[in-house]
């Protein structure tokens, strides 16, 4: 394993604001830092019809393919290049695509089910929990899937009832204590961010370059 990879988790429940942390430490950091998403990993369904991928749980440990996250994370830890999968929301499956990556100094892990998984988030040198109210994270998701993954506001609304809110409870919110650094309010918490992107430049400094 390379000592001088530092990996980073950030989970926390849909819409509470984990991209908004990501792109923050990436727009400081974004040349020395490799992005494992896990809903990359969700598991392929190509003998379902669509109207059937519609109905799944996809808020819950099963629908992941999380043994490969976890092979692929180990690769890059140790200095391997992988080829990630790609999902596509659109279609409610996983597509032919896949995303080449290849390790660099800092690598973030993100995702609402990451800390869930006992093997992934060993994996894990520091593990950020984003926390934020449950009413700002559904109208983010609203926003989110109705503008970007072509849903209807009856469809996210039917799904955030029937499993997402339900799964948050049973298994997003029981998975903070897994975590070191409990942020409120993500990306926008400018102290908490400050912390952190400190933290990633002592790292940085302490190896010599910063390209593997």
């Amino acid at each position: 394993m390379d000592s001088s990879i530092l990996v980073i988790g950030i989970a926390g429940g849909t819409g509470s604001g984990k991209t908004t942390l990501m792109n923050n430490i990436m727009e400081r950091f974004g040349d020395v830092v490799t992005v494992l998403s896990h809903d990359n990993y969700y598991k392929r369904h190509d003998e379902l019809p669509y109207e059937e991928r519609c109905k799944l749980n996809y808020d819950e440990p099963a629908a992941f393919d999380t043994s490969l996250m976890v092979y692929h994370l180990d690769q890059l830890r140790h200095g391997y290049e992988i080829d990630c999968p790609v999902y596509d929301f659109t279609v409610h499956n996983r597509s032919d695509r896949t995303i080449h990556l290849v390790p660099k100094k800092v690598i973030i892990v993100e995702g609402i089910l990451i800390f869930e998984n006992e093997a992934l988030r060993d994996l894990m040198d520091i593990r950020i929990f984003v926390d934020t109210d449950a009413d700002v994270r559904l109208c983010r998701r609203i926003k989110r899937d109705v503008n970007k993954r072509g849903r209807t506001l009856e469809s996210v609304l039917k799904q955030y009832q029937e499993t997402v809110k339900p799964m948050h409870e049973k298994y997003v919110e029981p998975s903070k204590r897994y975590a070191n650094i409990v942020v409120p309010e993500g990306g926008k918490n400018l102290v908490a961010l400050d912390m952190i992107l400190g933290r990633i430049q002592r790292h940085l400094d302490e190896e010599p370059g910063n390209d593997l």
